[in-house]
């Protein structure tokens, strides 16, 4: 008889992290739907592009708002209702679309739309590796942060040596470490996964929020280093 209470342990594990899950990559995919749209209808609207592209201040505001909502979500995640989580996610998502609206300015659509299907078939793969894979991804975790550190330095360094070989290179290094950093945030993920408290609502979907937004940042990421590698410019 001893078997039978482990199995009954097990389908409950699964069944926390599948529902968990299911809340990560339903919300995942909304930000980045809610990302698309809004990216292009500003695109499509010149005084709105303008206003937002033209003027740096706003630029600036735009950035500051985003680092903003990114370190309020993740430092104050447990404090939030649900639905305060959730409108934080999705505005920061837009707030998103809106920087990214100048890639309909600068790129072939053609050339987003090969960069976004890349992007979706590589990070399906690799957050179904994280999903499947025995191994412990703790430590690559770690390499690839310290990674994600020297790229963001050489990226503000690059502003002002303007090398077009310095920006290929940081390029095919943050496909890699966003790549790797997808499989790794999915094995978190589902660790924590097993733990979420399946009669919390409140405490599933603000978890499920956190998640969303890390593997969102993991895509969006990952679409914007291709997009820079083959996406061409506008003649």
């Amino acid at each position: 008889m001893a078997p039978f209470p482990n199995t009954i342990a097990q389908s409950g594990v699964g069944s926390a992290v599948s529902v968990y899950m299911r809340h990560v990559y339903q919300w995942m995919t909304a930000g980045l739907a809610l990302t698309t749209v809004v990216a292009y209808g500003v695109a499509g609207t010149p005084a709105i592009r303008d206003a937002i592209l033209g003027n740096s201040l706003v630029l600036i505001l735009l950035v500051v708002a985003q680092f903003g909502l990114v370190i309020a979500l993740s430092a104050a995640i447990h404090k939030l209702s649900a639905g305060a989580a959730t409108g934080l996610f999705l505005l920061y998502s837009a707030l998103t679309g809106a920087m990214l609206s100048s890639i309909f300015v600068v790129y072939p659509i053609a050339s987003i739309g090969t960069a976004f299907l890349v992007t979706t078939g590589t990070f399906l793969a690799m957050t179904v590796y994280g999903t499947v894979t025995r191994r412990d991804l703790t430590g690559l975790g770690n390499f690839l942060f310290m990674g994600l550190i020297g790229i963001i330095i050489a990226m503000v360094v690059n502003i002002f040596l303007q090398s077009s070989m310095m920006n290929f290179i940081v390029s095919c290094l943050g496909v890699l470490i966003f790549t790797g950093l997808t499989a790794y945030d999915t094995q978190k993920l589902r660790r924590f996964g097993e733990a979420a408290p399946l009669e919390d609502g409140t405490a599933i979907r603000r978890g499920a929020i956190l998640g969303a937004l890390t593997l969102y940042l993991d895509f969006i990421n990952i679409f914007l280093m291709l997009l820079q590698l083959f996406g061409g410019n506008r003649d």
